[in-house]
């Protein structure tokens, strides 16, 4: 792969320029570490020939890698405190060259310009690319036909949906939703097909009101509870946005879809979706980190059409062009604990290199500032559906006890709750920290009780063996730290048990969610402290919107 990165390389002339022999320290650094850095984010080779009074620069690559390169030095120097004079290309064309300033003050920056220069190279970056297309909604008689009144109706019966055009300037119409799968899927024969055979009666409230906006192909942000159907709801659009578009797969040179997730457990979940639903031989692909990095890489290169992936090892492989991302046209992230996992300079990482004018979906559970602000940064004028209360989607289906108690009598409660389990009982004890559930599962192993644990420091074997176990009703207790309370699905969970107070309440909404699945009551059990007083106000709060106080 080298030898042939090389050929690439010098299918373009080198981008040259001169630049004073005393800035080449700034762009080398430290033992070549921000060279070896700006020759990683670019995907270029940079090389330094240092003379007596200027150095002579030379970047290999495609014009995209010189450029992206370019620009990259361009913010070393700047942010150095230095500016250029003069410069060019080997075929002439006139660039910048550098040179410190005589005046020790820091040069004023012309912002404008380089707002110029940074429109100039994102039109470079995206020219030649293939046409896109979104839109393949048939909006049946059925649908077209609702009044009014038997929308607003309809939407107040099915879980209270509230939808909004987020648009600025003049709103567009929110479709009408579609009570039957027919209404939206009569002309995907597969689909329909797929459907019959799992089983599924009608379209879940989220589902019924996103599937005609995605189909249109407007941005969305669906705010739901956890076991809603949010993942199918962009999945099956997805299906039909990729094997719709006007150039073949061969043409497309990479995947057509990317779906983001914040867990490996969250994104092999998705992937098993994806494969329960198999459409048209799609065939996709599950990147995480702790697995095996080499297959991942191999299976990308041979080609895949969707990649579901934790942002970390993305960026990783995106970083070292083992991926090709510009060819995706079809982005949804699933935004819980993408922030509070500090995911978002990986995510911003990736955008950079996702064509902007993409289809984006974004679901979360919640909708606090902090995933506003991420879905203001990259969805264009999206709609948003919401289902249940906005702020927080208390969850209805769940009897939520809370249990005020002096720490040092919490395992003490814990071990009467457990013995007054029924069999057929499963429960998901949520602790604060690694070592407390490495602690609580041993005592239940001493105790003779079958146990399994879930947590960030557990090998990935471990973990997925912990899952299986757990769902498959090996063994009917799962410890798990917060790490397991995204997108953990299992659909036969009884009891949540909140050994410690999680550390937000969104956190707590998310726990409190993993019972009380596809249609099921559920039963949670909080024990709350006097170090956890600060969260009372909003823990009554959410009581009274779910009518348990």
């Amino acid at each position: 792969p080298r030898a042939a990165a090389g050929r690439a390389r010098c299918s373009s002339a080198p981008l040259c320029f001169h630049l004073d022999s005393a800035l080449v320290g700034a762009l080398i650094g430290r033992g070549g570490t921000k060279i070896k850095e700006l020759e990683n984010c670019s995907g270029s080779r940079i090389k330094v020939t240092r003379g007596a009074y200027e150095a002579e620069v030379k970047i290999f690559g495609s014009i995209d890698e010189q450029n992206k390169a370019k620009m990259l030095i361009d913010n070393v120097i700047t942010s150095s405190g230095q500016s250029y004079i003069r410069g060019g290309r080997e075929k002439g064309e006139t660039l910048d060259i550098i040179k410190p300033e005589n005046n020790p003050k820091k040069p004023v920056i012309d912002w404008a310009a380089l707002r110029e220069n940074r429109a100039k190279y994102e039109s470079m970056k995206w020219a030649g690319l293939p046409p896109i297309e979104k839109n393949f909604y048939k909006e049946s008689s059925r649908t077209a036909s609702m009044s009014q009144e038997e929308v607003e109706l309809w939407r107040k019966e099915n879980n209270d949906i509230t939808c909004d055009d987020l648009k600025e300037g003049e709103k567009r119409c929110v479709p009408n939703p579609v009570r039957k799968f027919e209404d939206v899927f009569e002309h995907y024969p597969d689909i329909m097909a797929n459907i019959r055979k799992v089983g599924f009666q009608k379209p879940t409230p989220i589902q019924s009101q996103a599937w005609p906006i995605i189909l249109q192909g407007i941005d969305l942000i669906g705010i739901a509870q956890t076991g809603t159907g949010k993942t199918l709801a962009y999945l099956m659009p997805g299906f039909i946005h990729l094997t719709s578009q006007p150039i073949s797969k061969e043409q497309r040179g990479g995947p057509g879809m990317l779906i983001l997730a914040p867990t490996r457990e969250l994104a092999l979940q998705v992937e098993a979706e994806c494969s329960k639903y198999a459409y048209k031989g799609i065939e996709s692909i599950c990147i995480y980190g702790g697995a095996d990095r080499k297959g991942q890489i191999d299976m990308v290169t041979k080609g895949v059409d969707i990649v579901i992936a934790t942002p970390g090892r993305l960026n990783d492989l995106q970083m070292n062009n083992f991926i090709n991302l510009k060819s995706i046209t079809y982005l949804a992230n699933e935004a819980d604990r993408m922030l509070d996992m500090g995911f978002e300079p990986q995510i911003m990482k990736i955008l950079i290199d996702v064509r902007p004018d993409r289809q984006t979906v974004m679901t979360s559970a919640t909708w606090p500032d902090g995933v506003r602000r991420l879905a203001k940064s990259y969805l264009k004028n999206p709609m948003i559906v919401y289902v249940g209360t906005l702020d927080l989607a208390a969850v209805n289906t769940v009897q939520q006890k809370v249990i005020v108690i002096p720490e040092e009598e919490k395992r003490t409660f814990m071990r009467s709750f457990i013995n007054s389990m029924k069999p057929k009982d499963k429960v998901i004890i949520f602790v604060g920290k690694k070592l407390t559930a490495d602690d609580l599962a041993s005592d239940f192993g001493i105790q003779g009780i079958p146990v399994q644990s879930l947590h960030g420091n557990r090998e990935q074997c471990d973990r997925e063996q912990a899952l299986d176990d757990f769902k498959k009703g090996k063994v009917r207790i799962l410890v798990a730290t917060d790490l397991a309370s995204r997108g953990l699905d299992v659909h036969d969970i009884t009891h949540v048990f909140n050994f410690d107070f999680p550390r937000n309440i969104e956190e707590y909404v998310h726990r409190v969610g993993r019972t009380g699945r596809a249609g099921r009551t559920g039963e949670a059990v909080t024990l709350v402290t006097s170090k956890d007083w600060r969260f009372a106000p909003k823990l009554i709060d959410i009581l009274e919107r779910a009518n348990q106080v």
